[in-house]
C-alpha cells in the first residue's frame, strides 16, 4: 500500500483533522446565501443556515455574476451567491447568480412516470447524415454510452473528423430543446441521446433522437430540483447499459430506467441509505456499470464507495474509507494492477483505489487533493494514475504495483501546471491535456514536465477525437487543437449562436460524426465529419 496516504494514514489523517479544525476556528469558509446589504468595502448576506453575516471587501476580492467577472458594487440585493474567505475571514470570491430565485432545494415528490413530450422547437438538418450503428448491448468501446465515453477515457473512437475549421466553425445540424437547467453532458446509443435536467419543479431523465427532431420521453429521478446560486439541476451524465439507462441526480437520487420508453425499474437515494450529507454543489457523480454492478460514491457514514446490483439496486458490498471522507464531485474509472481490478476516484480528501471484487480499500493518495472541492475525474495510462484539482492545488502522479494480495501507490511528484478545476482531462500517447484554470497545458504524465502551454481559449473542458482535442470554454467558444506534445497548434474555433447566461460546463462530446454540446435547455448538434 502507499506509504504516503492521507486515507490510509492515521497519523496524517490526524494532522489534516486538526489543521482543518485551525482553519475553521480562523474564518476560513464556503458560505451560500442571498445579497442583503453591498459596500464599498464589504458585503452582508442572509446564510441559507439563517441569521446574517458579513465579509470584509478589498480590491482583490474576485466576484463574479453568472460566471462572468465583475465589481462588488454591481451585486444587487436578493441575488444568490456564494462567499469564499480568507484564513483570516475576508471575501476571497464572490459567485453571484444574476436571477434572484430561492435558494433552497425543493425536495417536491412528482410522479414517477414518464411523460410523453410535446412537440420541441428543433432545427433538423437540411441534409442529415445517418447515425450511429447499434451499441445497445452494453458499453462499447466504439459508442459513448457513458460519461467520458470508452473506457472513460474522454476519447472519442471517431474518425474521418475535419482537420480544420473555418471562421465560421462547423455546422450547426440541428438544436433542440426542452431540457431546462443542469449540467449534465449526454451518452449516446442506437441513435438516441440521453441527458438529465429540469421540469418544473422536477429533476427529469431526457431521451432525444440524436438528429434533434423529437424528444422521446422524460421520466423524473423520483426528487426535486438541487438549487444553488452556481446553477440548478442535475450534473451527473446517465449510463446506458444494455436495455437499461442509469441516473443520479444532484440530491442523491438514483434510478434505473427502461430506456426504450423511460419506465423506472428501480429507485432510490444514496445519500439516505448509506447516511452521507449532500455536498456544497450537489452529487455530480455519472454512476458506473462494471459487469453485474452499478459503483457510486456517495461518501456515507456507510459506505464511502459502494457496489450495487445493476438489475435491483440491493447491496453487494460497501467501502469504508477510514475517516469517512464526503464525495468529492468526480466519477470512477476502472483500473487494474497486476491482475486486481479496482475502482478509483476522487474523494474530499483525496484519490482511492477499491477492490472491484469485494470493496477492500488498497490504496490512496492526498497529493492532488484540495479542501474545498475535487472535481475532475483521475486518468490513467499504462500503470500511472493522475489526479488534479483547482483552488491553486495542482495535480500528481502515482505508479502502481502490485503487492503481495494488495496494490503499492507510489508518490511520484506534484505539479503546480494543471490545477484542473472541473473541465476535466485526456491522455494521449502519455501527455496529459487540459486546463491549468485557464491556461491550456499539455504535460508528461511520467515526469510532469510541461510540454507546452497556452492561455487563449480561457478555462474550460476538453476531449480528444481524431488526434484533436475539442476545447470548450466556459465561456461558450469552442476551439479545435491539434493533440501533439510539440507545440499548441490550433485548428480553428467558433462561439455558438444563442448562448444561454449560465457558464459552458457541460463537456462536449463526439460521436457519429457530430459535436453535441449542451447548453442548459438547449442540445445543439453540429456536423464534424469530413466530406
Amino acid at each position: 500500500m502507499s506509504r504516503r496516504s492521507l486515507i490510509l494514514t492515521s497519523v496524517a489523517s490526524l494532522v489534516a483533522a486538526v489543521m482543518l479544525t485551525a482553519t475553521a476556528m480562523l474564518g476560513a469558509a464556503v458560505i451560500g446565501g442571498t445579497v442583503q446589504k453591498v459596500g464599498k468595502t464589504s458585503l452582508t448576506i442572509q446564510q441559507k443556515s439563517g441569521g446574517t453575516k458579513s465579509f470584509p471587501v478589498t480590491v482583490d476580492t474576485e466576484v463574479t455574476i453568472d460566471g462572468r467577472k465583475t465589481t462588488i458594487d454591481q451585486l444587487k440585493e436578493g441575488q444568490l451567491v456564494t462567499v469564499t474567505t480568507s484564513k483570516s475571514g475576508n471575501a476571497t470570491k464572490v459567485a453571484a447568480r444574476g436571477e434572484g430565485v430561492a435558494a433552497r432545494p425543493v425536495i417536491k415528490q412528482a410522479s414517477e412516470d414518464p411523460i410523453k413530450p410535446e412537440p420541441v422547437v428543433s432545427k433538423p438538418s437540411t441534409s442529415p447524415r445517418a447515425g450511429t450503428s447499434k451499441r445497445g448491448a452494453g458499453v462499447d468501446e466504439a459508442g459513448w454510452t457513458q460519461y467520458r465515453g470508452p473506457g472513460r477515457a474522454n476519447r472519442s473512437g471517431e474518425v474521418g473528423l475535419l482537420t480544420e475549421w473555418s471562421g465560421d466553425g462547423p455546422s450547426m445540424t440541428w438544436v433542440t430543446g426542452g431540457m431546462g437547467e443542469g449540467y449534465s453532458s449526454v451518452s449516446v446509443a442506437d441513435d438516441i441521446v440521453y441527458t438529465m435536467g429540469t421540469s418544473g419543479d422536477r429533476e427529469m431523465v431526457f431521451a432525444i433522437r440524436l438528429n434533434g427532431d423529437s424528444m422521446l420521453w422524460s421520466t423524473p429521478t423520483g426528487g426535486g430540483i438541487f438549487r444553488e446560486n452556481n446553477g440548478n439541476g442535475p450534473r451527473g451524465t446517465p449510463t446506458i447499459d444494455g436495455d437499461n439507462v442509469y441516473a443520479l441526480g444532484a440530491l442523491g437520487d438514483l434510478v434505473c430506467l427502461n430506456r426504450a420508453d423511460g419506465k423506472k425499474k428501480w429507485g432510490k437515494n444514496i445519500l439516505k441509505e448509506f447516511q452521507a450529507d449532500n455536498i456544497v454543489w450537489g452529487i455530480c457523480e455519472s454512476v458506473l456499470i462494471d459487469g453485474p454492478n452499478l459503483i457510486c460514491t456517495p461518501g456515507g457514514r456507510r459506505g464511502t464507495m459502494v457496489a450495487l446490483n445493476k438489475q435491483n439496486g440491493n447491496v453487494v458490498w460497501t467501502a469504508q474509507v477510514p475517516n469517512n471522507p464526503h464525495a468529492g464531485y468526480a466519477s470512477a474509472i476502472i483500473v487494474t494492477t497486476g491482475g486486481i481490478r479496482q475502482y478509483v476516484n476522487f474523494t474530499q480528501r483525496g484519490i482511492v483505489g477499491i477492490n472491484a471484487a469485494n470493496g477492500t480499500v488498497l490504496w490512496g493518495d492526498d497529493h492532488s487533493a484540495n479542501g474545498t472541492a475535487n472535481c475532475s475525474s483521475p486518468v490513467a495510462w499504462d500503470d500511472y494514475v493522475f489526479a488534479a484539482s483547482g483552488y491553486g492545488k495542482g495535480g500528481a502522479a502515482v505508479r502502481l504495483s502490485k503487492s503481495g494480495k494488495g496494490v503499492d501507490a507510489e508518490f511520484l511528484y506534484h505539479t503546480d501546471d494543471m490545477k484542473n478545476h472541473h473541465g476535466g482531462m485526456v491522455v494521449v500517447d502519455g501527455y496529459v491535456y487540459g486546463f491549468d484554470e485557464a491556461v491550456l497545458t499539455c504535460l508528461d504524465i511520467k515526469t510532469g514536465k510541461v510540454a507546452w502551454k497556452n492561455r487563449s481559449v480561457g478555462k474550460g473542458s476538453v476531449t480528444f477525437a481524431d488526434g484533436h482535442l475539442y476545447c470548450r470554454s466556459e465561456g461558450g467558444e469552442i476551439a479545435l487543437v491539434e493533440a501533439t506534445p510539440k507545440s499548441y497548434v490550433e485548428k480553428g474555433r467558433f462561439r455558438p449562436e444563442g448562448r444561454s447566461s449560465r457558464p459552458a460546463w457541460a463537456h462536449p462530446v463526439v460521436i457519429a460524426g457530430k459535436l453535441l454540446i449542451r447548453d442548459q435547455d438547449k442540445l445543439i448538434g453540429f456536423d464534424v465529419k469530413a466530406n
